[in-house]
């Protein structure tokens, strides 16, 4: 090799020198403590801003109010609603605008929403034995272990039903103290416009011990 490759190479380390010595200048000039904190606080109003936007236009939160749903849900507990893309389903813990109190004993004629969950959809056959308790839908008999109390009390709507097109039947868990489509004061006489759902009750937010999912 020339005199003058060797002297070509040479050129070239040099160069190489002098750039990595200009990286580690670089990475040696690090972001002071209060450039540090106004980007984390950049980064936290902007996850801020996301949270609102979905919770205004995606999810709700909502406050049980009653003990309609006992054992499943409790006064005063926080849950996450939404209806997202929504299509109703049986099983299905819903949210729903109406206008009447969700007590058995306080029928106010107030707008409060109430929450249910629902047996049925449009097209289905209910039946309850209310006896026995037992709830029947297209003939079979629900195994429903969920429910705080059996199905003993009606409040006025006469059975066999089929449930209307756009509509759901619902009940709440603890059975013997919910007003739901038992009554005729509840909807359509008993049947729930699916237009009114306000949303699929889909987590627990509060209290913290018993945070999660709702099946």
């Amino acid at each position: 090799m020339s005199d003058n490759n060797y002297e070509n190479d040479l050129e070239i380390f040099d160069d190489l020198s002098s750039v990595l010595e200009e990286n580690i200048e670089t990475d040696e000039e690090k972001p002071s403590t209060k450039e540090f904190i106004f980007d984390w606080l950049e980064v936290l109003v902007h996850a801020i801003i996301v949270v609102v936007i979905c919770f205004s236009f995606f999810f709700r939160i909502a406050t049980i109010d009653g003990e309609s749903m006992e054992n499943t849900l409790f006064n005063g507990e926080k849950i996450i609603i939404s209806n997202m893309f929504y299509e109703p389903k049986v099983g299905d813990i819903v949210v729903i605008s109406r206008n009447k109190e969700n007590s058995v004993y306080t029928m106010d004629g107030t707008n409060t929403p109430i929450i249910k969950r629902i047996i049925a959809v449009e097209g289905q056959m209910v039946d309850i034995d209310f006896a026995k308790g037992i709830v029947y839908v297209d003939g079979v008999a629900l195994d429903e272990p969920y429910t705080k109390t059996p199905t003993n009390v009606n409040h006025g709507v006469e059975f066999p039903v089929i449930v209307d097109e756009g509509c759901v039947f619902v009940l709440g868990d603890n059975r013997n103290d919910s007003y739901d489509s038992r009554s005729p004061q509840i909807g359509e006489y008993g049947m729930i416009d699916t237009r009114y759902i306000l949303g699929k009750a889909l987590f627990r937010i509060l209290p913290l011990d018993k945070i999660g999912g709702l099946k």
